[in-house]
């Protein structure tokens, strides 16, 4: 009984190992898209509110990561693309409330 509790426990933590490298790919796609267009890119032009995320962005950004692993890779699993979601929302919140910061809102 105890060692499949123990083969569980080695499934997740393969898949955390997996989630980082996705991560990293998604990071470095949204620090290439940031850089080339600007935080503006990732906003909505048709929103109400001033600085709201285009979510569709977001979802782009970890698409083209799960999608530029290598072949011999599975399809990332599902909890593991929510978590890159999250990382990538987070870190452009960071960024659009520095944004604010300095235009003084």
């Amino acid at each position: 009984m105890d060692a499949l509790e123990d083969l569980r426990d080695n499934q997740w933590r393969m898949a955390d190992i997996i989630d980082l490298s996705l991560i990293t790919n998604a990071r470095r796609y949204f620090h290439k898209l940031l850089d080339a267009r600007g935080i503006a890119y990732f906003l909505r032009k048709d929103g109400g509110r001033l600085f709201q995320i285009e979510q569709s962005k977001v979802e782009m950004v970890v698409r083209t990561a799960a999608r530029a692993r290598p072949m011999h890779l599975p399809k990332p699993p599902m909890h593991a693309v929510d978590h890159c979601r999250k990382e990538i929302r987070r870190e452009l919140i960071k960024r659009v409330v520095e944004a604010m910061l300095q235009t003084g809102l």
